[in-house]
Order: structure tokens, then sequence, then C-alpha cells
């Protein structure tokens, strides 16, 4: 099967070098398979205490984000795993800085977090709609003129800071784009038209979001390029057939996981020693 290394960025790349297009025979039945291991790997990482895994999944629209997580976390105990989905940050949030409700949200040790949409879509979205920023009411910055690409590079470079303080500290920091084509995304998002109980899905702002695609992509690579770190890696996943992706992010999430080892702590020496009395007092009750 696939190994991590593969889709894992270690050096400069082009989005439009990389295929969308991969496909792996019966991948729903395998997946099934990975989700257990995948599970067991959680309830082990739980019991350790050690690390927390933080689990960053971003894409264009119709990617597939939702139903991945939903696929490959299903077996996953409840209690050991969240998922956030950041939207558009609310009065609240804009009134810290741009990293706060994500430093909020991260895993607690022995849990995953997942970050349906990331901090990252604070140098993506923002940076194709720039007017964003202006509600961070931010020192400096007093109209879109101000946001220059050093404005965005420096916010890169504190994300890479906020990533590698987190993974000193305990936190597996783990990243995925789903890299869809736009051909593969109209196919998509006719069918949200063309099937009644999937019309909720679908907004005017997609078709307005998809004229900007190429300006999307040039962010996405600008990013990766720039964050993908040994402590916090990207991994780019073909997402034009779900199935494939959604194993392919099982088969690296696990890999990159068993890298750490996880062990559950050892009894004590006076409870070894007392394990058939323990068991002789519960069969004599």
């Amino acid at each position: 099967m696939n190994n991590s290394a593969k889709y894992r960025i270690t050096n400069p790349i082009k989005l439009s070098e990389i295929t969308t297009k991969e496909f792996i025979p019966d991948s729903k039945k395998l997946l099934k398979k990975k989700r257990k291991k995948l599970s067991d790997l959680q309830n082990t990482m739980y019991a350790e205490g050690k690390y927390g895994a933080l689990i960053c999944i971003q894409g264009m629209d119709t990617s597939g984000k939702d139903s991945l997580i939903r696929e490959v976390f299903k077996d996953v105990n409840a209690r050991g795993v969240l998922v956030h989905s950041f939207k558009v940050p609310t009065e609240v949030e804009l009134n810290h800085d741009f990293l706060w409700r994500h430093y909020i949200a991260l895993p607690e040790k022995g849990k995953m977090s997942i970050f349906n949409r990331t901090h990252y879509e604070n140098v993506l979205v923002t940076r194709v709609h720039p007017q964003y920023i202006l509600a961070e009411n931010i020192p400096h910055i007093n109209s879109v003129e101000d946001l220059t690409d050093d404005f965005y590079h420096d916010r890169m470079e504190r994300i890479n800071q906020f990533e590698n303080h987190i993974a000193t500290n305990g936190t597996i920091v783990l990243k995925f784009f789903l890299h869809l084509s736009k051909n593969e995304q109209k196919h998509r998002l006719l069918r949200r038209l063309d099937i009644p109980e999937k019309n909720w899905k679908f907004s005017k702002s997609d078709l307005k979001e998809r004229k900007l695609w190429d300006k999307y992509q040039a962010c996405y690579e600008d990013a990766i390029n720039r964050t993908s770190k040994p402590n916090a890696p990207w991994f780019v996943i073909p997402a034009d057939d779900k199935p494939t992706a959604r194993l392919l992010l099982a088969n690296i999430l696990i890999e990159e996981l068993q890298k750490y080892n996880f062990k559950p702590p050892t009894l004590s020496e006076e409870l070894l020693a007392n394990l058939d009395e323990f068991k002789a007092q519960l069969n004599n009750e």
C-alpha cells in the first residue's frame, strides 16, 4: 500500500504538476480495516497520555472534506475525537489574534482534533478576499492596500511558530490538502443541482468562488510550500475519487501515528502482584 512519503511535501511544489486522479480498487472495503487500526491507535494514545493529534483538512469547495471525516473516523471512540469546523469569525473571535480560536480548539493529550478548514483560512480565503482582514481591526492595517504579500508571508511564519510550539509540547500536527481538479468540482456542483436532496448544499457563492479558482490554487501552493515542515508536514492527496482519497489519508495517518510507538502505562508492581486476589474477590461476590 502507498506510504506517506509519496504524498508528503518536502520540497517546493507546483500544484498544477501534481495529479488529482488516483484510483485504488476496493478502497471502500480496505478502509473498513484501516478504521479499526486507527481506532486502536487512538485508544493506545489516550491510555499513554503523552500526545494529542491535530489533523488539518483543507481543500476547495466540494473536495470531500465532510464525507472524508465521517468515513475515516467513524470507528474512533467518540470520547477521543473532536471535529471543529471553522466558519466566519465571530465578534468575540475577531477581538483576539487570528490564531486564538484555533489554539483553544487544540486536542487534549490522548485525543484527536480534526480541523475541517483550519487556521490556514487566514492566509487563503483572506488573501483571495483581503477585505475580510479589515474586520480584525489590526494596528497599521487601514485598507486592503496595506495587505501585501509580506503581510501574508509574515502570517505564515506566525503559523510555523504556532505549529512548532504545539508540536514541541506533544501535539502531532498532520495537514492534508485534498487536491481536486476544476473539472471534477464542476461535476460535483452539477450533482448538487441535479439531486433534490443535495440542493441544500448549493450556494450561489459557489459559482463566484469557482471563478477565483486560479487565485486560490496560487495561494494554496504558496502556503503549502512555506509551511510544510518536518514537525508539521503537508500531504497533498489526489481527491477526484473520494473513496481513494479517504483510504490514502487513513493510510498516512496510521503510518505517521505509528512512528510514535504509543504504549499504555504499565501497572505498578503492587497491582501486578495482586491481580489474582482482585479476580478472586470479584469471582467470590
